[in-house]
């Protein structure tokens, strides 16, 4: 949300400085993310002033340049070399001296300083419009009117504006302060709490009237549950032009283009009330009748951007009794907007529903200020108002008369929400004691009403322009806000009842995977859970979650796997030449198992790429393969206390395993497939594990954590080198080990992979050491030889190895 300081002020009892104000913004909750100067032209025209040309003769060394003498208010006049062909003895001009900064409307800005152009001497410069930012053009300097006074600051003849702007992070709920008088409220309510009474200047003036009885247009609601409240008010004899230059200054400082007098006023009433108008052409009005009420499926409708869009049943339409006109609350149409030709008016103010808002303004991707103002609910009790001052305002910038009075329909009236506050349910949320004087100072200061009070509470009307306070806790926060956030007491002492539950299991366990993957070189990513359908085929997309409104044509529906979103990250990494790459992330996937119901799971995902660090001087960085992001799971079985992890083919094609603790699937290990790859423009190898939480952490659940004392005893070590067939894995030999049943076995592990004609066609040579240790005693040579005797035989009968030495 943008506000300007200057128009903010405008409401404010009293004046407050800029950066004081943004601290008492910040502190009820209106957080100031920045806080900028603003200039309607840069630099402000510091240091420049008018001056009078006393001399102009030609440049000794230069045909093209001119040397002048302009007296600038000072005793000595200064000499200066121009260039434009228009300069002239008597003119009176902007001067640029040396020492003074300009801010071109194009470049840097540039300083000026005593130089010699040609050999001879210049003191400053003439300025053109374009080289101080006071206008486009560069055919000349600017000449000023004869009456311009000599030595006078450039500033003050063209008053340039200037201003300080707050961007303030609205939390959604915040509707009541999407405008400048909302602000004012708060600024008010807190200068009441902390200091002393304030009330917002009020714009509002009690002095509409209509010039005429006439009332030439009429309304008629037929959808009043979208449709609330709808007031207008007729204006005739406009004349539509340049707004002024104080409410160009207004709207340009916050962002707005300016576009004209009755267009502008909108806005302008929208940014000051948060309440947002629509003019229409009265003319286009045809049948002299205003309807509100959605029109069939597919009807369609051109608006303001001139593009032809397809009308849904649910979008509620402004129309005349020939044709629809707006599209209520989110845009309006090409007929019947205001053009400079229009000459009579029809001012629009309404209460739209805010769910029927959204979807339409969705639904046309057409993201108004308006349709923002909608969606979060405006205040339906100020229609009336906001509509009289604008129509006041146009008619003194725009001139014409007022024709009938305000046409307000509101057919069902509502009631404000009353809420009951406790006492000792305020202290309990806050931490604070409050005197029932100051909470009642706050409230009213805010617009609430007080109901009813008791010995411990205080019953509440809550003002229409905060309808997303509903429940106490409401309340709560709203006296919180005022008496300031950083005024929150802290306890000297905090009671905490300790509380195992399985959250803090599975918060645990993340913190310990994602402390060693950092360790590990990983980096974090999160990536956007809704994606793009085109990534799928038809066989995943039957049960993948799609999006009712998108926000997008890209973003369709909820992702069935984290592999393309992981991949996005990846190609977005690469397309940048951040080509080695370790990223992990949790996330979530989704399916649809059948009618109304869902399937959602939590997957922890590593991709790796690339090499394992930048080339150095003194070693190569090594490629993150396959085997390197295994061993990463292999330690990922550690950390979760699981010992290791079981590994199987994949019925995938290429590289890819399934990966097992016992029986129980946990994810897969895969080489991504490069078609996969070639649609993210992805031209080097990825690798992917990919684990589902949910199964993980039912096997960490199951895990009994059980001590063992370290071994004091030696562990004794033996290589065997085997001849084995090629297509033997080392998961075989691990198998075959274990079925030998040792249990002095305490590890092994494969250290050498030779393939060589002379061992025989289609034949490999695998190495292997083995770890043994007894937990009593220490074992001799003889013991061990025994018990690699025993795995020779193992391997011999179950894998058909031939032992190379022993």
């Amino acid at each position: 949300m943008t506000i300007s300081y200057n128009w903010l002020s405008d409401y404010l009892p009293e004046s407050i400085e800029p950066e004081k104000l943004s601290k008492i913004l910040t502190s009820i909750g209106l957080e100031v993310e920045s806080m900028e100067k603003y200039e309607s032209i840069k630099g402000a025209l510091a240091g420049l002033v008018i001056g009078e040309v006393l001399e102009c003769v030609p440049h000794p060394n230069a045909d093209k340049l001119k040397l002048t003498k302009v007296n600038t208010g000072k005793e000595d006049a200064l000499q200066i070399v121009c260039g434009a062909a228009n300069v002239a003895v008597g003119q009176k001009v902007v001067v640029a001296p040396a020492g003074v900064t300009i801010y071109p409307l194009t470049g840097e800005p540039l300083t000026m300083r005593v130089a010699k152009i040609r050999s001879v001497e210049s003191q400053g410069m003439i300025c053109a419009e374009d080289e101080i930012g006071v206008g486009n053009s560069h055919e000349g300097i600017i000449v000023l009117p004869a009456n311009a006074v000599v030595g006078e600051p450039a500033a003050a003849y063209f008053k340039p504006y200037a201003d300080w702007i707050y961007e303030i992070g609205l939390t959604p709920n915040r509707m009541d302060a999407m405008s400048h008088m909302g602000v004012a409220k708060d600024v008010c309510a807190y200068l009441t709490h902390h200091k002393k009474e304030a009330r917002p200047v009020s714009p509002f003036i009690n002095a509409f009237k209509p010039d005429t009885p006439d009332q030439p247009i009429t309304i008629r609601i037929e959808n009043t549950e979208a449709c609330a409240r709808y007031a207008g008010v007729t204006l005739q004899g406009v004349t539509v032009k340049e707004s002024p230059q104080w409410l160009k200054n207004r709207l340009t400082a916050i962002g707005q283009r300016t576009i004209n007098n009755i267009v502008d006023i909108t806005n302008f009433i929208l940014h000051e009330t948060g309440q947002p108008l629509h003019a229409f052409d009265a003319d286009a009005v045809t049948g002299n009748e205003i309807i509100v009420k959605n029109l069939p499926e597919g009807t369609p409708f051109i608006t303001l951007d001139e593009k032809e869009r397809k009308l849904g049943s649910g979008d509620l339409m402004i129309c005349n009794k020939k044709e629809p006109m707006c599209i209520a609350g989110v845009f309006g149409g090409l007929k019947s907007g205001v053009k400079q030709s229009t000459v009579n008016i029809f001012l629009e103010s309404a209460w739209f529903h805010p769910v029927s808002i959204r979807k339409t303004s969705v639904k046309h991707n057409l993201r108004t200020d308006a349709a923002t103002r909608f969606e979060k609910g405006v205040d339906i009790a100020n229609t009336v108002n906001v509509l009289k001052r604008a129509a006041l305002l146009i008619k003194e910038i725009a001139g014409g008369e007022i024709a009938g009075d305000i046409l307000d329909i509101y057919p069902d009236p509502q009631p404000k929400t009353e809420i009951t506050l406790k006492n000792h349910y305020l202290k309990k949320l806050s931490g604070k004691n409050y005197h029932s004087d100051k909470i009642k100072r706050i409230l009213t200061s805010l617009g609430f009403e007080i109901v009813r009070e008791g010995l411990d509470e205080i019953r509440v009307a809550v003002p229409y322009n905060k309808p997303d306070i509903t429940i106490p806790a409401d309340i709560v926060e709203e006296v919180l806000r005022i008496d300031g956030l950083d005024n929150i007491e802290i306890p000297s002492s905090i009671t905490i009842s300790p509380a195992v539950d399985r959250m803090g299991l599975i918060e645990t366990l993340k913190d310990k995977m994602a402390g060693f993957l950092v360790g590990q070189g990983f980096i974090e990513i999160f990536t956007n859970s809704i994606t793009n359908s085109k990534y799928f085929d038809e066989a995943v997309l039957a049960r993948t979650v799609k999006m009712i409104n998108s926000l997008s044509a890209e973003l369709d529906v909820l992702r069935p796997s984290m592999l393309e979103t992981g991949l996005e990250s990846i190609s977005y990494n690469i397309n940048r030449k951040n080509n080695h790459l370790r990223f992990f992330e949790y996330g979530k996937t989704y399916q649809s198992e059948e009618v109304g119901s869902y399937l959602e799971e939590e997957h922890l995902c590593l991709y790796t790429t690339g090499l394992d660090h930048e080339d150095a001087w003194r070693e190569k960085g090594r490629q993150l393969d396959f085997y390197r992001i295994k061993g990463v799971a292999d330690a990922l079985a550690l950390i979760c206390g699981l010992g290791v992890f079981r590994f199987q083919p994949s019925g995938d094609k290429g590289l890819a395993l399934d990966v097992y603790h016992g029986k129980m699937l946990l994810g897969k290990l895969a080489e991504v497939d490069k078609p996969k790859l070639a649609s993210f423009d992805i031209r080097q190898p990825v690798f992917v594990l990919d684990l589902c939480f949910g199964p993980l952490l039912k096997a960490v659940e199951k895990n009994k954590i059980s001590y063992q004392e370290v071994n004091k005893f030696p562990v004794m070590q033996r290589d065997l080198a085997m001849v084995v067939n090629r297509g033997t894995t080392y998961e075989s030999i691990e198998n075959a080990a274990r079925k030998t049943k040792l249990n002095k076995l305490k590890d092994m592990r494969l250290f050498d992979v030779f393939e060589s004609d002379k061992l025989g066609a289609d034949k490999k040579s695998m190495a292997v050491s083995f770890l043994f240790s007894d937990d009593e005693k220490t074992l001799t040579d003889k013991e061990v030889d025994g018990m690699v005797l025993k795995l020779i035989q193992g391997f011999e009968t179950d894998l058909s190895a031939e032992i190379r030495n022993s």
